[in-house]
This record gives structure tokens, sequence and C-alpha cells, in this order.
């Protein structure tokens, strides 16, 4: 199973996941932050795509955001 049940949840910090959000959309790729939080592999799809991204903030927050989902960055 791909999805994190609710006692398996990490708390993430929704400033890094708004700043995620709109960070990815400025480079195209849209993201649905219910289901970055909830799906592990789509998250680890999209922190990939922001550790490739030539912004040093997408980057960043991505890097924060893998750790608060206990992921390793891409």
């Amino acid at each position: 199973m791909n999805c994190i049940t609710a006692t398996e949840r990490q708390v993430v910090d929704l400033v890094d996941v708004v700043d995620f959000k709109w960070l990815m959309a400025h480079e195209g790729h849209p993201v649905n932050s219910e289901r970055l939080q909830l799906d592990r592999i789509y998250a680890r799809e999209c922190l990939a795509l922001a550790a490739a991204s030539h912004q040093e903030a997408l980057r960043r927050v991505a890097q924060r955001l893998a750790a608060q989902l206990g992921l390793q960055a891409a």
C-alpha cells in the first residue's frame, strides 16, 4: 500500500507545503498538497522534480519537506 495512514502521518510545516506548491507551479508542475502528504510515491515524484530544478528556493523547500515526510530527497 502506498498511502500513509493517519497514525503514520508526519506533521509537516504548512508554510513549506504552500511554498513548495507555488514554486512547483511556477515551474509548470501543479502539486496536489493533500496527496503530497498522503501518497509516498507521488511525494517522491514531486520531490525528484524539485531536486532537478534550477530554483535554489525550490530545492531547499523540497529538502525540508523530504525530511518532514520521512523521505530521502531525490
